[in-house]
């Protein structure tokens, strides 16, 4: 796999998606947004789904994110929704990928499908462990934390990344008592 895909060279190139300056752009016009959907489950939520991104394209946002199931359980309909998205609308699409269940040689295959096909902007998470497991464990071969996984994408290209992390590796959410 090339390792330098799309490297910028000079500062002075984009200042990329989610690039803005407070000052700068304080009068650049209104406030842009992003939209997230879920990938669809099912032919009729598939028609729904297409009926609200053509509703919301003219809106024009920064860009679109389409998540993961818990678990990375919808991963094939992200990928194949974000690369729709990219293919059939002048929308930005930001796909998710975690590090839940798959090795880094797995993703990082997924990250360069995506580069080739155009998709430069990855929402970057751990992820939730999957369906029945308690606690969150790095998959074996995977990437252990959000952090690692864009040391990752970083190598394999020069994506805009967005993050949710904890800001701390020991960290965890805590859960609500029932």
């Amino acid at each position: 796999m090339p390792q330098d895909l799309g490297r910028r060279t000079s500062p002075s190139q984009s200042r990329g998606l989610l690039a803005a300056d407070p000052v700068v752009d304080f009068d650049a016009g209104p406030p842009r947004v992003s939209f997230e959907f879920f990938p669809p489950k099912t032919a009729e939520m598939e028609a729904r789904l297409w009926e609200v991104v053509k509703r919301l394209e003219p809106l024009s946002p920064r860009f679109v994110s389409v998540t993961y199931g818990a678990g990375g359980s919808t991963r094939e309909r992200t990928h194949a929704t974000v690369r729709r998205i990219r293919h059939e609308t002048a929308l930005e699409p930001a796909a998710h990928l975690t590090c839940v269940a798959a090795t880094r040689d797995e993703i990082d295959a997924v990250a360069y499908d995506y580069w080739q096909a155009g998709i430069r902007h990855i929402v970057a998470l751990r992820g939730d462990p999957p369906g029945g497991v308690e606690r969150y464990a790095a998959y074996p071969g995977g990437y252990a934390y959000a952090a690692d996984l864009v040391q990752g994408l970083k190598r394999i290209a020069d994506f805009e990344i967005s993050v949710a992390a904890y800001p701390d590796r020991r960290a965890r959410p805590r859960q609500p008592e029932v």
